[in-house]
């Protein structure tokens, strides 16, 4: 295998269907028998804009740049987080893996099917939460929005239900 590398992005968050979806795609597209060192995996984060606004909310109350300022503080520390639980899962995995970290600020949709454009990737692994026909109405689906508007294929990965599943 002479040819180039693939990039292939992961988006991760906070849940342990990102981390499963990581781990899936670790071992399926990058595991030692595929020989694809020169893959780039790109971990990407996609931080959601809090509904903060200055000056007076509805209620009355004041809401204060300490306060913004806190809340922009703790989103910080999540990607952080996040990234570090996903850098982890990859370099125990295998540390001669090529990474990249991305945290993007935006809706996780429109965020993760504007860097698999922008950066042309090979693949998108996506985990799915595995929302109701309810919740998903209201939430809207990030792995269903990503599989129709993104250009390469899509991976979404579904966390089985039980730890002891025969996978």
């Amino acid at each position: 295998m002479g040819e180039k590398g693939r990039k292939i992005l992961v988006a991760v968050d906070k849940g342990e269907e990102s981390s499963y979806a990581l781990s899936w795609c670790l071992e399926n597209l990058l595991s030692e028998n595929h020989q694809n060192y020169k893959d780039t995996l790109i971990l990407l984060f996609a931080k959601t804009p809090l509904p903060i606004y200055s000056g007076m909310d509805t209620t009355g109350h004041v809401t204060s740049p300490s306060i913004i300022a806190s809340v922009e503080k703790y989103a910080n520390e999540v990607a952080e987080k996040v990234m570090c639980k996903a850098t982890q899962i990859c370099k125990d995995f295998n540390d001669q893996i090529t990474m990249e970290t991305m945290v993007e600020h935006g809706d996780p949709r429109d965020v993760i099917c504007d860097v698999a454009e922008r950066f042309k990737v090979d693949f998108l692994v996506v985990g799915s939460r595995g929302y109701g026909i309810i919740k998903r109405a209201f939430l809207g689906s990030v792995s269903n929005h990503c599989a129709q508007n993104v250009k390469c294929p899509v991976v979404i990965v579904k966390k089985p239900k039980s730890d002891n599943a025969d996978h």
